[in-house]
């Protein structure tokens, strides 16, 4: 997917920078991910594996990213070296939330 036509038009971030917030998730992903499940049509949960300042970096990444795409509601949850990161939005934002599954490389999981 490295077309970024499913970014929606409500995004305010910059179109130069989305490709590089684009690898910020991408290579969270792929450091990090250990499991991903869909807890209804309109929420995404990721386990990514924890370690030093891996909680900052969420957060951060998160923080900006709702900053930027309002439409994204994150919640972080640390515990046992793990963090948990859930992801909401409105019905109208659904194939946002399932292109951001599918960057995970498990979008088919349910």
């Amino acid at each position: 997917m490295s077309d970024l036509a499913w970014v929606p038009q409500s995004c305010t971030l910059p179109t130069e920078e989305r490709p590089l917030r684009v690898a910020e998730w991408d290579e969270l992903f792929a450091e990090r991910l250990t499991s991903l499940s869909r807890r209804g049509p309109l929420r995404l949960h990721l386990d990514l594996a924890g370690g030093p300042g891996i909680e900052e970096r969420v957060r951060d990444l998160a923080e900006r990213e709702g900053g930027c795409c309002s439409f994204f509601a994150f919640t972080v949850i640390s515990e046992d070296n793990r963090i948990g990161l859930d992801i909401a939005v409105a019905q109208e934002h659904v194939a946002v939330l399932q292109a951001l599954a599918v960057r995970t490389g498990a979008g088919e999981q349910r």
